[in-house]
């Protein structure tokens, strides 16, 4: 089978059976010329086929792969920091349903120094061992009541967690009670979703304000009555306070959280009141 070659000096290719003495086309040594494989001596380099959908399949997994790796790494690395961060923004509703201002605030020595974290238990107060917490919906269904026990420039105040249903999703909130656990001394509400400007607006302080020195019982009643009624239709301003303009189902959650989330620690409230009216009486 003939072999082809090619000329350095004219560069021209020829064939033959084997290498020449000589260049046949300009007659130049055999040192000047190279054998040229031919295209089908050798068998086609295999490679990745980098057009193909199985390279883009691959290519996609692992990059799923390693990016998951990768914000599973920066999770772990960052969950004390997220935790911590989280437990101190609970601590802060805290303070702020204690009329603390945020602004200037140092939110974990002020808590540490102020409140005490309670379980009300048993028809008594005792302090809470575990893990602080940072949401309290699934520790109210448990029975396991606490109770954020508040040594204030007001004197002793008693903060209680309630949870509910607002238009859109959970709400949840923050109501301090006086030392007779009769009427509130402040609160802090929030949610998960509610709407921009409408139910939003029970985060905002000029909602939360209403709510100081309402009562929670009505006069010589043991039913809670404070309660959150539809904006200008107020009877009762000793425990009824105006809701939020267009914002009704909103409204209706937060007051229905409240009846809830009182009634929940009614034997903790009710265990003061009987006390106040053998005084009074």
């Amino acid at each position: 089978m003939a072999k082809k070659f090619k000329c350095n000096v004219c560069g021209q290719t020829f064939e033959a059976d084997a290498m020449p003495d000589k260049c046949p086309i300009c007659g130049a040594p055999a040192s000047e010329c190279v054998e040229i494989e031919s295209e089908n001596s050798q068998p086609k380099k295999k490679g990745l086929n980098t057009n193909g959908n199985g390279y883009t399949v691959v290519y996609a997994a692992v990059m799923v792969i390693i990016v998951a790796f990768m914000l599973a790494f920066v999770s772990s690395a960052l969950k004390e920091t997220q935790d911590a961060n989280v437990a101190n923004d609970t601590k802060g509703q805290i303070l702020t349903a204690l009329r603390f201002e945020k602004e200037g605030l140092n939110v974990q020595q002020t808590y540490t120094e102020t409140v005490k974290d309670m379980l009300w238990q048993d028809g008594k107060l005792v302090p809470y061992e575990g893990e602080f917490l940072t949401s309290y919906g699934q520790a109210i269904k448990d029975g396991r009541l606490h109770v954020f026990v508040a040594d204030t420039k007001d004197g002793l105040k008693y903060v209680i967690p309630m949870t509910g249903r607002g238009l859109w999703g959970g709400l949840w909130g923050y109501v301090a009670l006086n030392e007779d656990k009769q009427s509130v001394y402040g609160a802090y509400f929030y949610h998960e979703s509610e709407t921009a400007g409408l139910g939003a607006r029970i985060g905002d302080a000029d909602f939360q304000q209403l709510f100081r020195d309402k009562r929670i019982f009505a006069q010589g009643g043991r039913d809670v009555a404070i309660t959150v009624v539809k904006a200008g239709t107020v009877k009762n301003d000793a425990y009824e306070v105006n809701g939020i303009t267009g914002a009704t189902l909103t409204t209706v959650g937060v007051a229905n959280m409240l009846k809830d989330g009182l009634e929940v620690y009614g034997s903790f409230l009710r265990d003061t009141a009987a006390v106040v009216q053998k005084q009074e009486k």
